[in-house]
């Protein structure tokens, strides 16, 4: 998979259901998001949660799980990368994609941490 991926709708149903206790509604509409996106941060059987509402709410909060703790992951690395290289300490830049593609599921962030690692092959 590769591309932008626009979790806004996500996030906000989860917002909804999730954090102010709204009904999860499986309208046609909602059942697509959740399909989505289970697909685009790794969820297998998605279709079979969403045979039951308790399995469809499930399924959204471990997409937002993941989708939140994949860009915390992420985030904290680059950052943590970022110093590293402005040290000029490329080896231990390098260590923080390879820790976050070591545990990460969600195809995009694993992307981006390999695209970070790619871009410092020719580094000291």
């Amino acid at each position: 998979m590769s591309g932008e991926v626009d979790w806004n709708p996500i996030r906000a149903l989860a917002r909804r259901v999730l954090r102010e206790g709204a009904p999860l509604e499986l309208t046609d509409e909602v059942r697509a998001l959740l399909l989505r996106t289970a697909r685009e941060v790794a969820v297998t059987d998605a279709a079979a949660a969403l045979r039951t509402e308790a399995g469809a709410y499930e399924l959204l909060r471990e997409c937002s799980r993941r989708i939140t703790d994949g860009s915390n992951r992420l985030m904290d690395a680059l950052h943590r990368m970022y110093r590293h290289q402005k040290a000029g300490d490329y080896d231990s830049a390098r260590q923080e994609m390879r820790d976050v593609l070591a545990v990460e599921v969600v195809p995009h962030y694993r992307e981006t941490a390999q695209g970070q690692l790619d871009d410092m092959a020719d580094a000291p």
